[in-house]
């Protein structure tokens, strides 16, 4: 039995990947130096970092929660193979091979430089502004349970058996005298007071307000001072430094401290004010811009929204601050390709 037929007359040319992949690949064209940076030189042959970089966004696109179902589905999807750049006969890899692979090649800096290059081309298609700006945080579970967060000179050995029962019950546990032996990098933290503690990273996102597309992520220890912290690192690497820009926050960014970093950043706080003890005054309140940035700061949740929902960034499946913000970084690109296909009319919403 021989087809005749190529797996680019296979994917209709309305499909809405078709463009979304000329994209990817012009961004990975540019790419070269950091990809000669990871190849393999002497051994068996890898999984090209091309082709790894673009399995990982149909696992995001898709919602594909295991890298042994999206190598299976790569396996026998052809519009998958198509994406990926493998033909019909091509043999696909190994499950172990690609985790493998993912572990050695996908590192933070290439999820980062990838991301940028996403914000580059929304930035040259004048689809983000370099002047207003929103911020907020939350959190991502981490990849470890409550049984691995134990007091850190305890040295007993684990209970016997693959899930030991472990009673908690009048111990007082916390982050300065407890640790997890599965990710040393999660905290036992909450957001709120009506919220379960659980062992968790924290995520940050720097988002502008003229389409709603994400120009930063920083990962972080979750803390109650890190979402300040982070944003102010955030608004320190923008673009246009010189250029004096706004930025929309919740009441969780109403402190002096956030407020006078932001104004040696030449950044105007538009935060809102808690009820009481606010350090927000009216020099800030009484602009009309400052009534924008709270209808427009609202927004960035639906980028939160998309990747734990469609990202599958809930609950991390990777072990370690760095793995994470590698995992991150492509998620909001991803989040961003799409978001810019859909302002762009790449493809028929219809069909995305």
């Amino acid at each position: 039995m021989f087809s005749y037929i190529s797996l680019e007359e296979r994917v209709p040319q309305t499909h809405p990947l078709r463009k979304l992949r000329a994209a990817v690949v012009a961004l990975l064209a540019t790419m070269n130096r950091e990809f000669d940076a990871v190849y393999a030189r002497r051994g068996r042959p890898s999984v090209p970092p091309e082709m790894l970089l673009k399995a990982l966004l149909l696992q995001i696109l898709f919602s594909i929660r295991s890298e042994r179902q999206l190598v299976e589905a790569v396996n026998y999807n052809l519009l998958y193979r198509w994406f990926v750049g493998l033909n019909i006969e091509d043999k696909v890899w190994d499950h172990s091979t690609f985790s493998a692979n993912r572990e050695r090649l996908f590192n933070e800096d290439l999820a980062r430089a990838f991301f940028e290059r996403v914000k580059h081309t929304a930035d040259w298609a004048k689809l983000t502004s370099d002047e207003h700006f929103s911020v907020d945080g939350t959190l991502i579970e981490a990849w470890a349970s409550h049984k691995s967060f134990k007091r850190r000179d305890d040295d007993s050995a684990s209970p016997p058996g693959r899930n030991p029962e472990v009673d908690f019950k009048g111990q007082e546990r916390c982050n300065d005298t407890h640790a997890s032996t599965t990710d040393a990098d999660a905290r036992l933290f909450k957001k709120s007071q009506g919220d379960k503690s659980r062992l968790c990273h924290m995520g940050h996102i720097l988002m502008e307000n003229r389409n709603g597309l994400i120009v930063d992520v920083e990962i972080t220890h979750a803390s109650g001072t890190a979402e300040r912290e982070a944003a102010l690192a955030m608004l320190k690497r923008r673009d246009n430094k010189n250029k004096r820009a706004t930025v929309g926050a919740d009441k969780g960014y109403d402190s002096k401290a956030f407020i006078k970093g932001c104004r040696k950043l030449k950044v105007t706080p538009h935060v809102a004010a808690k009820d009481k003890h606010s350090a927000v005054d009216a020099r800030i309140t009484r602009h009309e811009g400052y009534k924008t940035s709270q209808k427009v700061r609202k927004r960035i949740e639906e980028a939160f929204g998309w990747i734990k929902t469609v990202g599958g960034l809930a609950k991390t499946k990777l072990i370690g601050q760095a793995k994470l913000t590698g995992q991150a970084l492509l998620c909001f690109a991803t989040y961003n390709l799409v978001r810019m296909g859909s302002i762009g009319g790449w493809w028929d919403a219809h069909h995305a």
